[in-house]
C-alpha cells in the first residue's frame, strides 16, 4: 500500500484519486479553493466537474499542501497554466521528503518558455524523479471502470513499472515507456487538433473531410514531436494517435467541443465564459506554434487553428486554406 498525492480538483484529478482509492493505496487529495474542498468533504460528490462518481470516504480532502507533501508518490492534475505556481507553492511551503516520485497527468506546453510539465516540475524539486501519464483517459469513463489504457512516460524503468502497479486496475491498464518527451508533446498537441475537427463538425463537414483532417493531424503531431526530441513510434501509441482519436470524436472532450461552438459561429470568449473547465488546446496552440517557428517544423493545421483563435480568422477560410496548399507527397 502507498500514499498518493492528488493535486487538482478538476475531472480528471476527481478520477484518478477515486481510482487510485480503489486500488486499495491511501489517497490525499488537496483542493485550491476552501469551499469546493469542503462541499467534497461533505457531500463526496464533486459536482462541480464529475457529478455522478461518488467519492469514497477514505480519500482525505484538504487545502493544506503541506498534508499533501508526505507521500510516495505525487500527482499534479492542474491545468496547465496553473502548474507552475502550484508547484512553486508546494516547493515552498512544504518539504517533500526525498525519494518521493512526481507524475504530471498534465497535457500542455507553456506558453513564451516552450517548456513540457514535466520539465517545470523536473526544475522545481530537483534530484526527485519524474514521470509522465497520458492516454485517451477521460475522466467519465475512467471513474466508472470503462476498460481504457492509458501509458506511464518514466526515463528510470524501475520508476515506470512502481507506478504501472500503483496506477493499473482491472479496467485501467497501464502501459511504459521510456520517451517522456514523446509522451507529453503527444498528449499537448492532440488537444489543438481536436479544436479543427471540432471546428469542421460545427461547419457541417463530413466524415471523409474529418478522418482526412485527422489523419494529417497524426503526421502534423510526429513532424514536430520528432523535432522536440520524441520517437516516431510514441505518436502511433496511445498518447499519440489513441488520444488523438478519442479528443477528436468523443462527446466529452472539451477542446472538440470549443471547436464545434467556433465552426457554427460563437466567439472564443463566450464559449470560455461559459465552460467550467479548461480547454488545453486554446494556450497550447500559442505555445505549439512558438516551438514550431524556432524549429522550423511546417504545422499548417496548427497555424490554422492559430489564426482563428488569435487572429479572428473565419474558420471556413482557414480551412480552405489547408486544403488549397500545394501538393505533396503523403509522407511530407
Amino acid at each position: 500500500m502507498a500514499t498518493i498525492s492528488i493535486i487538482g480538483a478538476g475531472g480528471w484529478g476527481t478520477a484518478l484519486a477515486v481510482m487510485i482509492a480503489r486500488n486499495g493505496h491511501i489517497v490525499q487529495w488537496w483542493v485550491r479553493r476552501k469551499e469546493l474542498a469542503e462541499a467534497l468533504d461533505r457531500e463526496r460528490f464533486n459536482r462541480q466537474y464529475l457529478p455522478e462518481i461518488a467519492i469514497p470516504n477514505s480519500i482525505v480532502i484538504t487545502g493544506q499542501l503541506a498534508v499533501v507533501a508526505k507521500a510516495d508518490v505525487i500527482l499534479f492534475v492542474t491545468p496547465s497554466t496553473a502548474l507552475r505556481e502550484v508547484a512553486g507553492s508546494l516547493a515552498t511551503t512544504a518539504s517533500v521528503r526525498p525519494g518521493t516520485i512526481l507524475i504530471s497527468a498534465v497535457k500542455g506546453i507553456e506558453h513564451g518558455t516552450g517548456l513540457r510539465m514535466s520539465e517545470i516540475i523536473a526544475a522545481t524539486f530537483p534530484g526527485h524523479p519524474v514521470a509522465v501519464l497520458s492516454g485517451p483517459n477521460h475522466a467519465v469513463e475512467v471513474a466508472n471502470f470503462t476498460p481504457t489504457a492509458t501509458v506511464i512516460g518514466a526515463s528510470q524503468e524501475q520508476i515506470g513499472k512502481q507506478l504501472q502497479q500503483i496506477i493499473s486496475s482491472r479496467s485501467f491498464r497501464a502501459y511504459t515507456s521510456s520517451d517522456v518527451v514523446g509522451i507529453e508533446v503527444g498528449g499537448a498537441l492532440k488537444n489543438i487538433f481536436a479544436i479543427a475537427a471540432g471546428i469542421a463538425d460545427g461547419l457541417g463537414l463530413g466524415d471523409n473531410s474529418k478522418a482526412a483532417l485527422i489523419t494529417r493531424s497524426l503526421a502534423e503531431m510526429a513532424r514536430l514531436g520528432l523535432a522536440l526530441g520524441g520517437k516516431r513510434e510514441t505518436f502511433q501509441g496511445l498518447s499519440g494517435a489513441g488520444d488523438l482519436i478519442v479528443t477528436c470524436f468523443s462527446r466529452h472532450s472539451r477542446n472538440r467541443r470549443v471547436g464545434e461552438r467556433i465552426g457554427r459561429g460563437e466567439l472564443l470568449k463566450e464559449i470560455q465564459g461559459s465552460m467550467q473547465m479548461v480547454a488545453e488546446g486554446v494556450p497550447t496552440a500559442r505555445s505549439a506554434r512558438d516551438c514550431a517557428i524556432q524549429l522550423a517544423v511546417a504545422t499548417p493545421i496548427i497555424n490554422e487553428v492559430n489564426s482563428i483563435l488569435y487572429e479572428n480568422a473565419s474558420p471556413a477560410a482557414a480551412m480552405e486554406r489547408l486544403i488549397s496548399r500545394a501538393f505533396r507527397p503523403e509522407e511530407d
